[in-house]
């Protein structure tokens, strides 16, 4: 169960002028990117692995929600393929167009995580790699409770990080400005839990990106499970 210590979103939420505008920015920053980040990540192995282990335990035609679904490859078009209903929620229009061409077969909407409403619709899982880095520590929390409360009872979670100490720090990104967040992964893991997800599976996996990426890093994906 969540703890009762969590704080109320509502005395975490920005001004909501201020966080349009800093979403405008992470927004822009993606569309400038749009193409070239497939270039610079072009081997995603961990995450096509995590997403094999999610798919052997849903039942066929599961309904899967993708977090900051950028481009949609690899993982729209791998659960695609592997026969599941797919929606994707990315906030760069580059990025949607890229998608809905790359996964026809995908319903892509521009929405930002904490835009998620467990009321409007569930899912038997979902998927967040590398998108819950964009929010400032802050808000992780409220999105990891949005999540959870958007599975259905024993729905699945695919998440992913990037192991680092960071709290909406700018960065140089593929020649744009990005701000990203990180945990240890034994933090990772006590934030997450504590919105109450379980977590049945931990890999970490050194990744090399493309030429003109990133610096090497250690990327964190987590499967989990909505507690009761």
């Amino acid at each position: 169960m969540p703890s009762d210590n969590t704080p109320d979103p509502r005395e975490l939420a920005p001004d909501p002028v201020a966080w349009a505008e800093r979403n405008s920015r992470q927004a822009g920053a993606f569309d400038a990117i749009g193409e070239h980040y497939d270039e610079a990540f072009p081997n995603k192995e961990g995450q096509q692995d995590c997403v094999r282990r999610m798919l052997s335990l849903l039942p066929p035609g599961a309904h899967v929600l993708d977090l900051g679904s950028g481009t949609g490859l690899p993982t729209a078009r791998q659960l695609v393929l592997a026969g599941a209903r797919v929606t994707g929620f990315e906030i760069s229009e580059r990025m949607l167009e890229l998608a809905r061409r790359n996964v026809p077969e995908a319903e892509f909407r521009r929405a930002d995580i904490l835009d998620l409403d467990p009321v409007e619709r569930s899912y038997d899982a979902i998927v967040a790699f590398f998108s819950l880095l964009c929010l400032p520590k802050e808000r992780i929390p409220e999105a990891l409770g949005r999540v959870r409360a958007s599975l259905l009872p024993g729905g699945l979670l695919c998440l992913s990080m990037v192991e680092a100490d960071l709290d909406d720090t700018p960065i140089p990104f593929l020649g744009s400005e990005i701000r990203v967040s990180g945990y240890p992964r034994e933090e990772l893991r006590r934030v997450v839990e504590k919105a109450g997800l379980i977590v049945e599976d931990e890999r970490a996996v050194a990744y090399e990106p493309g030429p003109g990426g990133a610096p090497p890093e250690v990327q964190i994906f987590l499967t989990c499970r909505r507690g009761a």
